[in-house]
C-alpha cells in the first residue's frame, strides 16, 4: 500500500516529481465544455444560467426563487443540530479573532519639502464564494471564505452553490453562511454560476473576486475567468507532509496522513523520518486504521500512488527534501519542534507538536484552511484579509518637492524615449 523508501533514491525523487506533476486540471474535453458555457452566460444571462440549473441541477430556478429568502433561512437553522450550530459558531468566532490581527491601514507620510506619500486600503466591492453542493457539506470551507471577507470589510459578500432538485440547500451550509456574515446566497452552481459571478446575470450581480472550492468544472471555470475578475488559486489535491522522529506516536502520525488521503485519489500523504523503527510501525498503523475506515478504496490508491515514507539521515534533509515539495499541510512531530521552524521556507500550513494535528486546522484552531497545493506554497500563502482588499499608492508633491526630482524624471523619460513624459515635467520646470 505504501512503501518506505530512503531520501536521495530515485524512487524518492520520482515519487517528489509525481506529487508536483500531478493535476486534475488537464482536460481539453472538459475545458471545452466548460468555455461553452461561460460563453453562453456571457451571452444570455439568465436564460442560460437557468436552463444549466435545469439541465445539471433537475431544479427549475427562476428569477423569483434563485434568491435564498430569510424563511429559507430559519428553517434551515430549525434543520442543524443545535449543538453543530454551537460549533459553528465557535469556529466563526475563532476565525474571526485570527484573521482581525491581519488587519493593515492606509497610511501617509509627509516630508519638509511637501513631498507626500502613502498607501490607501480599501476593501472589495463584492466578492462571490462559490460553495459545493451535493450530499456533502462543508461549513468550514463556508467559515474560512467568507469571514476573512468580512473582516476585511467587503462591501457585499454573495454566494452561489447548487440546489438539489427541490431546490433546498444543504442546511448546514445555510446556517454557517449566516454566521460567517453573507449577504445574499443564490441557488446556482458549476462553472455556470462562477460564469454568472464573473459577468453577471440578470439575477447574480458581477463580483471584482470570486472564491471557493469546487469540482473540476468549477476550478476550470474559475481559471478561464481570471482577469475578468480576480480569483483565490485553482486549487488542486490536498497534501500533507509529516516530519518526525522517535518521540512520535505512530499511531496518531498514521492518523494524520490518512485524515488527508481520505480526500481523493489523488491526495498526498509523506512521513519523513530520521527513524527505521517509527517508519516501520507507521506502516503498520496505516494499514490498521485503514482496514477500518469507509472510505477505504480511496485512501489505499492515494497512498499506493502518492504516499511515501521516507528516511532521512538528518532533519536538515528532511527540511530540503520537505521545501522542495512545499506542502499544503505540514507537521513537525519532534521532540523540539520549534527548533526546526527557522528551515522550514515552504509549506502553506506548520502544524508544531504531537497534540497539533491537521484537522485542528480545518475546524477550530483559527488560521485559514485554503493553502496553497501542488507545490505553489514556494510562493502562495494562505487565504487571508489580503485576499479581499486592494491598495491604491498616494502621490502628492508641492512646486518644491517637484523641482527637487524634475531633472532626474526629465533625464529618465529621454533615456526610454519617452519625450511626452518629459515634456510632461518640463513644462512646469
Amino acid at each position: 500500500m505504501i512503501s518506505i523508501i530512503k531520501y536521495g533514491d530515485e524512487e524518492g525523487k520520482k515519487l517528489v516529481s509525481d506529487i508536483l506533476s500531478r493535476s486534475q486540471l488537464e482536460n481539453k474535453e472538459v475545458q471545452r465544455t466548460v468555455d461553452a458555457i461561460i460563453a453562453d452566460i456571457r451571452e444570455n444571462g439568465d436564460k442560460a444560467l437557468f436552463e444549466y440549473t435545469k439541465k445539471f441541477d433537475k431544479f427549475d430556478v427562476t428569477s423569483e426563487n434563485i434568491l435564498v429568502k430569510r424563511d429559507e433561512i430559519e428553517e434551515a437553522y430549525s434543520l442543524v443540530d443545535k449543538e453543530l450550530t454551537g460549533v459553528i459558531k465557535r469556529s466563526a468566532e475563532r476565525i474571526t479573532s485570527f484573521h482581525e490581527k491581519q488587519k493593515i491601514n492606509s497610511w501617509l507620510e509627509p516630508a519638509r519639502n511637501g513631498e507626500m506619500l502613502g498607501q490607501l486600503i480599501r476593501p472589495l466591492e463584492r466578492v462571490g464564494v462559490y460553495v459545493p453542493g451535493g450530499k456533502a457539506a462543508y461549513p468550514s470551507s463556508v467559515l474560512m471564505n467568507i469571514v476573512p471577507a468580512k473582516v476585511a470589510g467587503v462591501g457585499e459578500i454573495i454566494m452561489t452553490t447548487p440546489p438539489d432538485k427541490n431546490g433546498k440547500i444543504n442546511p448546514t451550509t445555510i446556517v454557517a453562511a449566516d454566521i460567517a456574515g453573507v449577504d445574499k446566497i443564490y441557488k446556482a452552481g458549476g462553472a455556470q454560476a462562477v460564469a454568472a459571478l464573473a459577468f453577471g446575470t440578470e439575477s447574480i450581480p458581477k463580483a471584482d473576486k470570486i472564491v471557493g472550492p469546487g469540482n473540476i468544472f468549477v476550478a476550470l471555470a474559475k481559471r478561464s475567468v481570471y482577469g475578468y475578475v480576480n480569483i483565490d488559486s485553482v486549487a488542486g489535491p490536498s497534501e500533507i507532509l509529516v516530519l518526525a522522529d522517535e518521540s512520535a506516536n505512530p499511531e496518531y502520525v498514521a492518523a494524520d496522513m490518512l485524515s488527508q488521503a481520505e480526500h481523493d485519489e489523488m491526495a498526498s500523504a509523506i512521513l519523513i523520518t530520521v527513524s527505521a523503527s517509527l517508519a516501520e510501525r507507521v506502516k503498520a498503523e496505516l494499514e490498521r486504521q485503514t482496514a477500518k475506515l469507509e472510505r477505504r478504496a480511496i485512501i489505499e490508491k492515494s497512498l499506493s500512488d502518492y504516499g511515501a515514507i521516507i528516511l532521512v539521515n538528518n532533519f536538515d534533509e528532511a527540511c530540503a527534501l520537505s521545501n522542495a515539495v512545499a506542502p499544503e499541510h505540514m507537521e513537525v512531530c519532534t521532540e523540539r519542534p520549534f527548533e526546526l521552524l527557522p528551515k522550514i521556507q515552504n509549506a502553506g500550513a506548520v502544524f508544531l507538536g504531537h497534540y497539533t494535528p491537521e484537522p485542528l486546522g480545518d475546524y477550530m484552531a483559527g488560521p485559514n484552511h485554503v493553502l496553497p497545493t501542488g507545490g505553489t506554497a514556494r510562493f502562495f500563502s494562505p487565504l487571508s484579509i489580503d485576499d479581499y482588499i486592494k491598495k491604491s499608492s498616494i502621490i502628492s508633491f508641492s512646486e518644491e518637492a517637484f523641482r527637487e526630482l524634475g531633472e532626474d524624471v526629465i533625464r529618465f523619460a529621454n533615456a526610454e524615449g519617452l519625450t511626452a513624459h518629459a515634456n510632461s515635467v518640463r513644462v512646469r520646470m
